[in-house]
C-alpha cells in the first residue's frame, strides 16, 4: 500500500521560505516521476513541480525561479524548497507521482503565506 506524508508547511511572512517534504512508503520514489502538487482553496489542484527518475526537473512558470526540488533516495523523500514566498502560494501542497494517481494522496501541509 502506497503512503505519501507531507509535512513542513506552516505560517511564513512574504519574502520567507519554506522546505517540504514528502516521505513515501510503498512506493521507490526514484523509480518514479514524482510531483508536488498545491490546491488553492475552492480550486482544484495544480502541478507545481516534478522530478524525474533520472533527476530531471520542471517547474511552473508561477514558481520557476523560486522552488527547488530535489529528492533523497536514502530516505525515500521528496522535497520543494521554496524562496521568496508570496501571499498567492498561500495553499495545500501535496506530493503525488507524475501523472497523479488518485488513490494515492496523502493529507497534503498547508503553507499560509501573510504578514
Amino acid at each position: 500500500q502506497v503512503q505519501l506524508v507531507e509535512s513542513g508547511g506552516g505560517l511564513v511572512q512574504p519574502g520567507g521560505s519554506l522546505r517540504l517534504s514528502c516521505t513515501a512508503s510503498g512506493i521507490v520514489v526514484s523509480a518514479h516521476t514524482m510531483g508536488w502538487y498545491r490546491r488553492f482553496p475552492g480550486k482544484g489542484r495544480e502541478l507545481v513541480a516534478f522530478i524525474t527518475g533520472g533527476g530531471i526537473t520542471n517547474y511552473a512558470d508561477s514558481v520557476k525561479g523560486r522552488s527547488t526540488i530535489s529528492r533523497d533516495n536514502a530516505k525515500n523523500t521528496v522535497f520543494l524548497e521554496m524562496n521568496s514566498l508570496k501571499p498567492e502560494d498561500t495553499a495545500v501542497y501535496y506530493c503525488n507521482c507524475h501523472p497523479w494517481i488518485s488513490d494515492i494522496w496523502g493529507q497534503g501541509t498547508l503553507v499560509t503565506v501573510s504578514s
